[in-house]
């Protein structure tokens, strides 16, 4: 009897659109990191920061041949990953979505979960990279640190501006009319 209480409940609760809205996020907002900080403004590139030296990590001068070459390929690693976590992300939200997939596209939930998972990315990505690891920074310079502090703080942003937006939102529930339900962010 409890084996039909749980296989009923899981066929009428609703899809949590939580999990590949993250996925996509960090997958998008690395490609948004990478395309526009690393190739089209070329202020970084994953292993240009002399920082490398405070844990044994080797400076690759992104002026030099052999240090675009290094940085290339690692920048290529990069975009290797947000690419899995795109693909993730929507295998994840095409298992647990199966009906009214137009009106989840539309959906406020997903869309906040989509930056807050950027948000997610910014804030790992720069207290990892830049300020634990130093192996890159936003931007070198004077004012290095500034920019580093900035992009933390669109990660936060970007994180409460995502829950903002999803609050609002309608959640998924392929049983009710249409695909969805007043709610709150799932």
């Amino acid at each position: 009897m409890a084996t039909t209480v749980r296989e009923t409940r899981s066929d009428t609760a609703p899809a949590s659109l939580r999990l590949p809205g993250i996925l996509l996020g960090v997958g998008l907002g690395g490609f948004v990191d990478g395309i526009l900080l690393h190739q089209l403004l070329q202020w970084h590139h994953m292993l240009t920061s002399t920082d490398h030296d405070r844990i044994g990590v080797k400076y690759y001068d992104p002026k030099s041949v052999s240090g675009l070459e290094m940085n290339t390929v690692w920048d290529g690693v990069f975009h290797t990953v947000c690419w899995l976590a795109v693909l993730s992300g929507l295998a994840v939200l095409y298992a647990r979505v199966t009906t009214h997939r137009r009106r989840v596209w539309t959906s406020r939930v997903l869309w906040g979960w989509i930056l807050a998972g950027w948000g997610l990315f910014n804030l790992v990505e720069g207290l990892l990279d830049h300020q634990i690891l130093g192996i890159h920074h936003v931007r070198g310079g004077s004012y290095q640190v500034w920019w580093d502090v900035a992009f933390l703080v669109l990660g936060a942003l970007l994180v409460a501006g995502g829950l903002l937006l999803g609050r609002g939102g309608r959640s998924f529930d392929p049983a009710a009319p249409g695909g969805v339900r007043a709610g709150r962010l799932a």
